[in-house]
């Protein structure tokens, strides 16, 4: 899995700066979710080859009793404790302050990994501006400015060379498995993970309470059903019972991206008694940022009647609409109703994902689908898609060459993912179409032909 970095410090050091400049190539916060991660954004960055998981959080105010900056610090604790690295970002500007050695105090008490990032230092001497901060005894300090990008290579060289990569390396994660579906069980706290492991398992290997946040590790467990076989991802934790009456925590969303990461097929479980909130649109919407197929059950099915389940049809409608793709499964994990269906479903889902579609068939398609309905003009140029080839699988990548193919709208772009996926029957899976568009042999030429 991939490493996480959380993203320390005092408030106002620059640690947003910092967390856009490696998110960068991702262009994305992942997750901000209302009541569960305030003032915690997760994102996705990159060192090379080398893929990350970083958290930026609100600051640590170890002095503050109550109120918002208690709360922003508990939160920057919880982060803490579930990253692989922290980096501690102080102010080079400001110099070292009381609230900087506090924080300090903290990390060495929670036993972390921590690279101290001496922030704004453009325009200054590196070695002036991080004098100082020797004295906190957390290694040699690097002078970077998040703004400007100075420094910020060397820093997370820094940090990654502290982490060992747990897992495969990402060609690996995406080589194709040997026909055994890695399913990840997602969604809010208290809707039903373990109980649903429980359910498929037929036996109490996940210890399931009714109350949010009982697990916290994601285990994986190997298990046949039929004549399948499945690993199961719990991203609540499968806990041992010797441990269920430790304290609870909070559901991880870090065990979560890091679950889906490593996972074939997501089931996205959803509580039908409960209104879809934020919190569920921005799981999906990592699911198929990331290109996993995806299953979506709605749980506790049989608690409603029937003006409920239109409203919840309603809802799913209105807030997933973007995961059309994917089958619905109406279940009641706790009378393990439906499972038989949601795992073939899972089944279709992996196949679809694995697809070997040939060259021959998706220019038939292509030609079939533009045959129907010509690509619209864009001024005087009628964008041309001359054949289509298979560019990769988990997702489905189909590649479409021909000329003046930047000018192809969204629309026509949804029409043809939808004559691709009747055509080769891809449900459960996003599908990814690319453009290119073949050299002009004239271009070179001036505009007299010559």
């Amino acid at each position: 899995m991939k490493p996480t970095i959380v993203l320390v410090g005092r408030p106002n050091v620059g640690k947003s700066t910092l967390f856009n400049r490696l998110t960068r190539s991702r262009a994305a916060i992942v997750a901000d979710m209302p009541g569960l991660t305030r003032d915690r954004h997760y994102g996705e960055g990159r060192l090379g080859d080398r893929p990350f998981i970083v958290v930026d959080t609100g600051g640590l105010e170890p002095v503050a009793k109550d109120g918002i900056f208690s709360e922003m610090a508990k939160q920057a604790l919880a982060a803490l404790a579930e990253a692989d690295i922290a980096i501690f970002i102080v102010d080079g500007r400001a110099g070292l302050t009381p609230q900087d050695r506090r924080i300090t105090e903290q990390l060495r008490a929670s036993q972390s990994r921590v690279v101290l990032a001496v922030n704004k230092v453009e325009g200054m001497d590196p070695d002036i501006a991080v004098a100082e901060f020797h004295e906190l005894g957390l290694g040699s300090p690097h002078a970077i400015s998040a703004a400007h990008g100075e420094g910020i290579a060397a820093m997370l060289d820094a940090a990654l060379a502290q982490v060992s990569v747990a897992g495969e390396s990402e060609a690996e994660e995406e080589a194709e498995p040997e026909g055994v579906p890695r399913v990840a069980i997602v969604g809010r706290p208290n809707v039903g993970k373990s109980t649903l492991i429980n359910a498929l398992l037929g036996e109490e290997r996940v210890i399931a309470f009714d109350e949010p946040g009982t697990t916290r590790d994601p285990i994986q467990v190997r298990f046949r059903r039929g004549d399948r076989d499945y690993v199961l991802i719990d991203t609540a934790g499968l806990r041992r019972r010797g441990r269920v009456f430790e304290t609870v925590e909070k559901f991880s969303v870090i065990k979560t991206l890091q679950a889906i990461d490593s996972a074939n097929v997501v089931i996205l479980l959803l509580d039908a008694g409960q209104s879809i909130a934020d919190q569920d649109a921005h799981i999906a919407s990592f699911i198929v940022e990331r290109g996993r197929a995806v299953v979506v059950a709605i749980n506790k099915w049989d608690s409603l009647d029937d003006y409920g389940r239109e409203q919840a049809k309603r809802q799913l409608r209105n807030r997933l609409g973007f995961m059309q793709f994917a089958r619905l499964h109406y279940i009641s994990a706790l009378r393990g109703q439906g499972l038989t269906a949601l795992m073939h479903s899972v089944s279709d889902a992996f196949a679809a994902a694995y697809a070997k579609l040939s060259t021959p068939r998706l220019t038939r398609t292509l030609i079939q689908a533009v045959a129907k309905q010509a690509p619209p003009r864009s001024g005087m140029v009628r964008p041309k898609l001359r054949y289509a080839h298979q560019g990769g699988k988990n997702p489905p990548i189909i590649v479409i060459h021909g000329n003046s193919l930047d000018a192809v709208t969204p629309g026509y772009r949804r029409y043809l993912e939808g004559s691709f996926r009747a055509a080769f029957a891809l449900e459960g899976t996003p599908l990814r179409i690319e453009f290119r568009t073949g050299r002009n042999p004239f271009a070179a030429r001036g505009s007299n032909g010559r």
